[in-house]
């Protein structure tokens, strides 16, 4: 198995396989883990504090000395109408009393965001050398700032009109991220509507329309789909789920055993809990906020409305009261290392099998 090509020399990795960053879930144990073992370990730092941004990194930096990939949201704040955020407040202050949930309300006018605009100091300060990012495309003075320091830009489409439009920004690779995949769609178009396209049909269109090279992300677990990716000419894999039972994974206890258990029919794409279509496994919660046939708050403004009732939930080990992104390939999910499922996933590649 021939692992060398442009992307490991891109991205400075000897195996073109990325952990993908999940907000909520990775760790800087499990960045440095997969990083330690010859992948890019990808840190979110989506929508947090320059604070926060600075305090992950510099923890990842304790960990390992090998590079690993930061990733940021680039989506604005959109217009939305306080009638549609407080009806959801009342829902929810409703729901978690008939399920003996705490739920704080908040003032619409005290709600905080943070811009990926605020978090750049901090990455150019921090030298990191791989930034990937989601929801959008960033502005042209960052992506100018960015590439004045040789900083290598990963982008997420979900489309092949995304990509194309990721390619003309300026950035060195990009992630097909297809239906398949766990947690939010990195889809930014507003004049197409939701695409729902498999990774094994998305890559190779891809592939056909951008000369940037690919990343399949979605449907990824294994030695079988890695190898099935690069076959259709993905040069490197992102591998998401996977990870979300390992022990370095922030996941609560029943979302890991939901993990090991689940079907390919157990999950679905929802707005529900945020307000962006998401891929996670289907529970009480998210039925309830689609069956009640109320307006759901754009992202991140539906976000932050039901982020205490999640937390208090996932405190609580109640997983039917959060959210459990995952992608349809998230049977067997393996409660071990993520150094040793990322070892496994580098050896069924290489046509051996080891347990």
């Amino acid at each position: 198995m021939e692992w060398k090509n442009e992307v490991t020399g891109l991205l400075k990795v000897i195996y073109p396989v990325i952990q993908a960053p999940m907000l909520g879930v990775t760790t800087p144990e499990m960045v440095a883990a997969v990083a330690e073992k010859g992948g890019l370990g990808s840190l979110p730092v989506g929508g947090l504090s320059p604070d926060r941004t600075r305090e992950l990194i510099q923890k990842t930096k304790s960990i390992t000395g090998k590079p690993f990939a930061v990733n940021l949201f680039v989506n604005e704040v959109p217009e939305y109408t306080r009638q549609d955020a407080e009806a959801m407040q009342d829902f929810l202050e409703k729901f978690s009393a008939e399920n003996q949930l705490v739920f704080e309300r908040q003032s619409l006018d005290a709600l905080q965001f943070y811009n990926y605009r605020e978090q750049l100091e901090i990455l150019i300060a921090e030298n990191i050398p791989v930034i990937s990012f989601t929801f959008g495309i960033p502005d042209e003075e960052t992506i100018t700032a960015f590439k004045q320091r040789d900083i290598t830009l990963v982008g997420t489409a979900t489309s092949v009109k995304e990509a194309v439009l990721l390619e003309k920004a300026g950035v060195d690779a990009v992630v097909a991220q297809g239906i398949e995949a766990g947690g939010h769609r990195g889809s930014f178009l507003d004049d197409e509507p939701l695409p729902q396209v498999s990774t094994f049909v998305l890559v190779p269109e891809m592939v056909a329309r951008i000369s940037k090279p690919v990343i399949a992300a979605g449907g990824i677990k294994s030695g079988a789909t890695i190898r099935a990716a690069f076959q259709l000419g993905a040069k490197a894999v992102q591998v998401g789920t996977a990870f979300i039972a390992s022990n370095e994974s922030l996941a609560m206890p029943s979302y890991k055993t939901a993990l090991q258990r689940a079907q390919a029919t157990d999950s679905a794409v929802t707005r529900a809990y945020s307000g962006r279509w998401a891929r996670g496994l289907r529970n009480q919660f998210m039925d309830a906020v689609e069956e009640s046939g109320l307006n759901i708050p754009p992202y991140p403004i539906q976000n932050i409305l039901t982020a205490g009732l999640r937390s208090k939930a996932q405190q609580a080990d109640r997983k039917e009261f959060t959210n459990l992104w995952a992608g349809q390939a998230s049977a067997g999910a393996e409660s071990r290392s993520a150094a040793d499922i990322f070892t496994r996933l580098i050896a069924e590649t290489e046509g051996l099998h080891i347990v």
